[in-house]
């Protein structure tokens, strides 16, 4: 995700199938099996799960007072406990930018080996990166981006346009047979890149469909309160819509509220981000919530991994470079009653 202007959240849980395309590159950070611990190109190690040199690992990210936030705590935290040989050094987080700052200048006068750093706002805290890498520490720049690659050795993070197009094309692809159809979209916050990122996507896969029309959006604040107010708007002007894309499951939980005082049952609902809340509505298709589009925590697992692999002078299996890449986009999968099984271990509450 790109850096934000001002904290909101974003969620999701350790292991499995939400971080499929992270863990395809990192299949030798991640394996049990002595068979995937081979070199990397040119006889390069790869990382794998056999104790290695120690690695002290600071992690810094904003306060976990959202689902997803407190999610990727979850993910760090258990990630780093399967390594023997790794320390982690988290601190307790914060959404003002000059604390957070302060913490991650803590973990550099520490001398830890490598960082991994969720800003509270990439642009913030793109010196303090700066700092880190200057004083020799290199930095995993988790999700909301510095505003410069020299900040950070390798940035991961999730696809906001990527979420909105793979929203809109599972979309279309239900609606396709339907003439004159009608889709709404409740968006987060306005004044977020990514949010406008998410909305251009949702927007960008609509136009591959010429028989659906986007007749309302609406912007809330990835709260539950901010949902049910905003949907309630949004259905009181919309009498009829065969769609909703919801960009966040936290204020989709407020969207649903309003739809059911509402009595509204005559469209389909998506939403973003993968809470456990939103799977089970969708395992129990009794509702208007059919599926949702992941915006998976996992990612923090996956910083764990790439911190380790640069603290232990290592690549990553799966590839040929002697390091690890510089940056790691993962995808947005679309999770419906057909999969929801298998992504289910991965929910947030």
């Amino acid at each position: 995700m790109s850096e934000r202007t001002s904290f909101t959240s974003r969620r999701g849980m350790l292991f499995g199938a939400a971080a499929v395309s992270a863990g395809a590159f990192l299949t030798g950070c991640t394996s049990n099996d002595d068979k995937d611990a081979k070199p990397a190109g040119n006889g390069q190690s790869a990382a794998d799960n056999t104790p290695g040199k120690h690695v002290t690992i600071g992690f810094a990210g904003p306060q976990a007072d959202h689902g997803w936030l407190n999610a990727i705590n979850d993910n760090a935290k258990s990630r780093a406990g399967k390594y023997p040989d790794i320390t982690l050094e988290i601190t307790e987080g914060s959404n003002d930018t000059a604390a957070q700052i302060g913490q991650i200048e803590t973990l550099i006068n520490k001398k830890v080996d490598v960082l991994v750093i969720l800003p509270a706002d990439g642009k913030a805290l793109t010196q303090v990166g700066l700092k880190a890498m200057r004083a020799g520490i290199p930095v995993v720049n988790l999700d909301r981006i510095f505003n410069t690659p020299q900040a950070y050795r390798c940035w991961i993070g999730g696809d906001n346009y990527g979420m909105g197009l793979n929203a809109g094309r599972y979309i279309g692809e239900k609606l396709k047979g339907k003439s004159d159809a009608r889709v709404v979209e409740l968006a987060g916050l306005d004044n977020l890149e990514l949010t406008k990122q998410r909305t251009q996507g949702f927007d960008d896969a609509l136009k591959n469909y010429p028989n659906i029309t986007k007749v309302a959006r609406q912007a809330a604040d990835f709260t539950v309160e901010s949902g049910q107010a905003k949907m309630a708007q949004l259905l009181q002007a919309q009498s009829k819509f065969d769609a909703l894309w919801n960009h966040d499951d936290d204020q989709g939980v407020g969207a649903l509220r309003a739809i059911e005082q509402a009595g509204r049952s005559d469209f389909m609902m998506v939403g973003g981000a993968g809470a456990l809340a939103a799977f089970q509505a969708i395992k129990q298709d009794k509702g208007v919530l059919k599926a949702t589009v992941l915006y998976p925590p996992t990612m923090a697992a996956s910083a764990i991994d790439l911190a380790r692999a640069l603290g232990q002078g290592k690549g990553v299996g799966g590839l040929a470079e002697y390091e690890i890449p510089a940056s790691l986009t993962l995808y947005s999968a679309v999770v419906d009653k057909d999969n929801v099984d298998q992504y289910m271990p991965t929910g947030f509450k």
